[in-house]
């Protein structure tokens, strides 16, 4: 098996592999279930059936053929909140080896040549390592209060990232 990993745009299975992803590590590290993974589905087929490549851009991570992570730039409301970054995974078997690192750098290289200024995401307390390499492209912490965004209580946070002045 190839063990190079690549950066790619969609490919043919990458949304089911994507909402996979998210499930198997939301449900082992976080106790997250099935209401979570419909929502991202859910989410991803929603985005996908709107996607305008002049503000919105989606990378996956292959080795081989195989998706191991992804990221996702939602510029639906862009003029109004900034672009959104989605969908930031990397599968258990491409961790540690700059993948994340390499998405986050194809999507906000992208938010850039688009003219995105501000690009904002929501996580949750606890996502130490995702919340350091967000810190690294110039995120900060703007907003937190308890939600059950994601299925369950947790303290939600809102990091923005404002390009005009980076």
């Amino acid at each position: 098996m190839n063990d190079e990993i690549t950066i790619t745009g969609y490919a043919p299975g990458a949304i089911g592999r994507v909402v996979e992803l998210h499930a198997h590590y939301y449900a082992e590290h976080w106790g997250f279930d099935a209401a979570f993974e419909a929502k991202v589905a859910a989410g991803l087929g929603e985005f996908f059936g709107r996607m305008n490549p002049a503000v919105d851009g989606f990378w996956l991570a292959r080795r081989g053929r195989e998706p191991v992570g992804s990221v996702t730039i939602d510029g639906g409301d862009w003029r109004e909140e900034g672009a959104r970054l989605r969908w930031f995974i990397v599968g258990e078997a491409a961790r540690g080896r700059g993948v994340g690192k390499a998405l986050m750098q194809e999507a906000m290289q992208f938010c850039r040549r688009a003219g995105h200024t501000r690009v904002y995401l929501w996580t949750f307390a606890g996502l130490d390592a995702a919340r350091r390499l967000y810190e690294r492209h110039g995120f900060r912490l703007v907003e937190e209060h308890e939600g059950t965004e994601w299925g369950k209580p947790m303290r939600e946070q809102r990091m923005v990232a404002d390009l005009a002045t980076a």
